[in-house]
């Protein structure tokens, strides 16, 4: 059984992220979505929130498994038997940093490999942060997030713009 994941920080998870998942559901066996910990961000969901919110917008894709993790993710493929690191591309841009990745994560683990799954057209500018930015102008978010959850993400737009987390 070929079982790859999908990593990523998911916050929140947009309409592009449930299209590479989707897509990459369709080539593997399973797909393990895994929510890893970002040293480098203040994400607007907990992790344990997160994983919720990718788990209700998967609940039809029986071979999704959605997970969040702390550790370094070669270690974690290793953890989980996976050989292969699906990562999604937006633009040319986000190649460099993606390529310098998978290498270092297969110096780290030989056995995995990273596939380059690119973004179909109309999410190549999507982003979570600019997904962010929008949701502070109250603009319609059908088409930059999954409809189940859009409600919870206006919620914590509201709570944060009031002074909340």
């Amino acid at each position: 059984m070929k079982t790859a994941i999908y990593p990523g920080s998911f916050d929140p998870v947009t309409s592009g992220h449930l299209n590479i998942i989707r897509r990459a559901a369709h080539i593997f066996d399973k797909l393990i979505v895994c929510v890893m910990v970002n040293a480098g961000k203040q994400p607007m969901f907990s992790l344990d929130e997160r994983v919720e919110l990718i788990r209700r917008v998967t609940s039809d894709i029986p071979n999704v498994e959605v997970d969040g993790s702390s550790e370094l993710l070669a270690e974690y493929a290793k953890r989980k038997g996976s050989c292969v690191i699906v990562k999604g591309l937006r633009a040319g841009s986000d190649f460099e940093k993606e390529f310098q990745m998978a290498l270092i994560n297969h110096n780290i683990n030989p056995d995995l490999d990273t596939m380059f799954l690119t973004a179909e057209h109309q999410y190549m500018y999507l982003s979570s942060s600019t997904v962010k930015e929008l949701g502070r102008y109250d603009v319609d978010l059908s088409q930059f997030l999954p409809q189940e959850i859009i409600p919870d993400f206006q919620e914590r737009i509201k709570l944060i713009s009031q002074g909340g987390k």
